[in-house]
């Protein structure tokens, strides 16, 4: 039979066990939990990459966009409007889809004139546009370019013999172009160029 002191000498090794084991696990827990988990430095980056804002683009600002759309349909006007110049006629050209009332019907009757006459033209007038008034608010959004035209280089010749007209005396070669715009749609139309009697 097992005296009061024998039984002390088996119960203190396993005390001390006991104690070892808890401590280990201690020891892992605190491991874990530093290395990793929610409540790491990991989730700090993301954090961050959340408050970040996007850089702003051309396209957050309308009236940039509008100005350049509008002046790209300006561009294509001019260049079918040449297109057809050069060949007497707008068949085979895109001038209807850029030109509208005013501006088509003044387009139409320079091309009768020149058919009339037997000529065409050649070469083709540089300009320098800027957008000068633009109303997006509108029912029907309109716009102001003002273009400087420069058409020293934009000859009538004789449609057989190719040779160059001459130039009527007094005409400015380079003067100003006020052009009217309206957008129908997606699309901007060019609806009225009035050329000015002054030099720019």
């Amino acid at each position: 039979m097992r005296t009061a002191q024998s039984r002390d000498r088996y119960r203190r090794p396993l005390k001390n066990s006991m104690l070892a084991l808890f401590t280990a696990g201690c020891a892992t827990l605190a491991v874990t939990s530093c290395s990793g988990g929610s409540g790491g430095t990991e989730a700090k980056p993301s954090a961050t990459k959340a408050s970040e804002k996007p850089s702003p683009t051309a396209s957050a600002d309308p009236q940039a966009a509008a100005k350049k759309e509008l002046l790209g349909a300006y561009d294509h006007f001019w260049g079918e409007q040449v297109k057809a110049y050069s060949k007497g006629t707008e068949k085979g050209t895109d001038l209807e889809k850029y030109a509208s009332t005013e501006a088509l019907a003044r387009a139409l009757g320079d091309l009768a004139s020149l058919h009339g006459s037997g000529n065409v033209t050649s070469g083709k007038p540089t300009h320098d546009a800027k957008v000068t008034a633009l109303g997006l608010t509108k029912k029907l959004p309109d716009a102001t370019i003002t273009d400087c035209m420069d058409v020293s280089k934009w000859r009538t010749v004789n449609k057989k013999t190719g040779k160059a007209l001459a130039t009527p005396k007094g005409k400015l070669t380079r003067y100003v172009s006020i052009v009217s715009a309206q957008k129908w749609g997606k699309q901007w139309m060019i609806t009225k160029v009035e050329p000015q009697h002054r030099s720019c």
